[in-house]
Formats: C-alpha cells, sequence, structure tokens
C-alpha cells in the first residue's frame, strides 16, 4: 500500500475525495502525517499556492504528496474572490462572513456568473504535475442548503437550479470543481502507479 500525503487539515475535502483513489493507495491527511501547523498560503495564484503547499510537505517528508487550492472567480467582480476566496472578508477563514460580504458586492450587480476553480499539484518522485478543475455556475441571491462548506450555499451549478449546498456529496461529486480536478489526478495515478 502507497501512502500520499493530502496537503490539508480540512476533513470535508479528505472525504470528497477519499473513496475516488485507485486501490493501492492510502490517502494520509497532514494530521495524520504529524504536521500540525498551517502552510502559508501566499501566492498571488491558485497554482502558486498548490505549489507552495505542496513543495512545503514534500520538502519535510520526501512522501508523494499534493496539495490543492480553490477559487471562486465571480465575473462581476473581476474574478474575486479568486485567490483570496478563504480569507476574503477577514483572515479569520469564516465561511458565513465570506458569503456575506460576497451577496453585498453582489447585491446591485445583474450579472451573476461565476466559476469554481481547484488546482492540484501533485509531487511523485520528484517529479511536479499539475490538474485543473472548473465548473461554471452562477451566484444565488441568498445561501440555501446545508451540506458541503464554503460558498457551497451559494454556488448554483450550470444546468441546475439548487445550490452545492443543496445537493447530496455523491451528486455535487458527479460535478463539482474539486471532482473534476481529482479525476484528472486519479486518472495519472492509475496510468502510473
Amino acid at each position: 500500500m502507497t501512502e500520499l500525503i493530502f496537503a490539508t487539515h480540512n476533513l470535508h475535502k479528505l472525504q470528497e475525495i477519499q473513496s475516488l483513489l485507485p486501490n493501492g493507495i492510502k490517502l494520509v491527511s497532514l494530521d495524520e502525517y504529524g504536521i500540525m501547523q498551517e502552510i502559508p498560503e501566499t501566492g498571488a495564484t491558485l497554482e502558486e499556492n498548490a505549489l507552495i503547499k505542496c513543495k512545503f510537505v514534500y520538502d519535510k517528508t520526501g512522501q508523494p504528496c499534493f496539495a490543492d487550492d480553490t477559487g471562486l472567480e465571480v465575473e462581476a467582480l473581476d474574478g474575486r474572490p479568486g485567490v483570496y476566496s478563504a480569507r476574503y472578508a477577514s483572515l479569520k477563514k469564516n465561511d458565513g462572513e465570506n458569503i456575506e460580504k460576497l451577496l453585498y458586492e453582489l447585491q446591485e450587480k445583474p450579472d451573476r456568473k461565476a466559476r469554481f476553480r481547484t488546482v492540484i499539484q501533485l509531487v511523485w518522485d520528484d517529479t511536479y504535475i499539475q490538474f485543473e478543475g472548473i465548473v461554471n455556475g452562477k451566484i444565488a441571491m441568498e445561501p440555501t442548503g446545508y451540506s458541503g462548506f464554503g460558498y457551497d450555499p451559494v454556488f448554483i451549478p450550470e444546468g441546475h437550479e439548487r445550490t452545492f449546498a443543496e445537493m447530496e456529496l455523491e451528486e455535487k461529486n458527479t460535478m463539482s470543481h474539486r471532482a473534476r480536478a481529482f479525476e484528472k489526478l486519479v486518472q495519472w495515478l492509475s496510468e502510473n502507479i
């Protein structure tokens, strides 16, 4: 069994992809590996942040690992919150406050088009590989639903009437940005490991 470290403390993310991995690969969180500190996300892009986190863990452990960074990019806000999605309202990373700020900034804007974008950086045998997943949609007028995390209560994926937070995890995983990026990661692992 090969261990693959996921550079996250977020159990929601861990649960979302645990079942997607091919046989023979055991996913290990930072907490399980004894890395308790938050890894600084000082990059100006999602790509930079994923690479920073991945390199941090790989330099510390020498083990195969991957990191992701996700941003909500809203057209009417010139792509904001983007790389600052988790700490949009404040450094506290409060989902409710982030949603409140987003809805406030959109209240006078008719264009509510948005997309979620996830970038994954994998390092395996000193080789770095990047994967990306995108889902287009729009921002709801108010939060609905209780599943998921982050901006899920206000993001309605294209072709649907419900927010991600109103969907079961299995349904969300068929279309989410993270699922799309992880599909590419899993495909690479299946073909190369």
